[in-house]
């Protein structure tokens, strides 16, 4: 997910990378939502493996701070994500896209987790299109 992050925001201006980050915060959201309702959980070196793992596909220069938040975020530190949006757009799109992937490989599994994305994909996919066909 971070490299298709990565790829995706190549060519895109500022308000298009707004418009990812606001998708990927939604998608968090909804990630960390699922968690409370169904109390799913995962042991903190689950997570930190998994966000270690995503991080080294990230920017090297947002890779430190993404694996800080993780272990942050694994001792209860719930805002560790949200260091980033207010002073830097990219790293944030890079932190959120980090976390959503790291917690749903967690959670969920390598396959589970591609399925939820799948289906959130066609989600917002299915909005955009409605929104833009004026309905």
């Amino acid at each position: 997910m971070v490299i298709a992050v990565r790829d995706a925001l190549a060519g895109l201006g500022s308000v298009a990378r707004t418009e990812m980050y606001a998708v990927l915060s939604g998608l968090l959201r909804s990630t960390v939502s699922i968690i409370e309702v169904t109390g799913e959980r995962w042991t903190p070196g689950q997570l930190v493996g998994h966000a270690d793992e995503v991080a080294a596909a990230a920017p090297p220069h947002y890779e430190f701070a993404i694996a800080e938040a993780a272990r942050a975020w694994s001792r209860g530190d719930r805002s560790a994500p949200s260091a980033l949006p207010g002073r830097d757009l990219l790293g944030a799109v890079h932190m959120t896209a980090a976390f959503v992937a790291a917690l749903g490989l967690a959670l969920w599994g390598r396959t589970g987790f591609l399925g939820v994305l799948t289906a959130y994909d066609d989600t917002v996919t299915a909005i955009v299109d409605g929104h833009s066909s004026g309905l």
